[in-house]
């Protein structure tokens, strides 16, 4: 049981590092579209409060699994 625990974990952990990694190149791809020419005046005109949005920053002390308890 503990081998397929520590299997799961590791598949979210992947799975997490992933969706991150998506999360992060799509805003570049859509901070990249707001500052270049022809997407910044297609966005003035359609959508005239749209901003650059944020990329992950992660916090301190996240690096670290949590402790696990048996």
């Amino acid at each position: 049981n503990f081998l397929a625990l520590q299997s799961q974990l590791e598949g979210t952990e992947n799975r997490i590092a992933v969706a991150r990694r998506d999360y992060i190149t799509a805003v570049q791809a859509y901070n990249t579209e707001l500052r270049t020419v022809p997407g910044r005046w297609i966005a003035s005109v359609v959508y005239p409060d749209a901003k650059p949005m944020e990329t992950f920053t992660a916090t301190a002390g996240s690096e670290r699994p949590p402790e696990v308890k048996f």
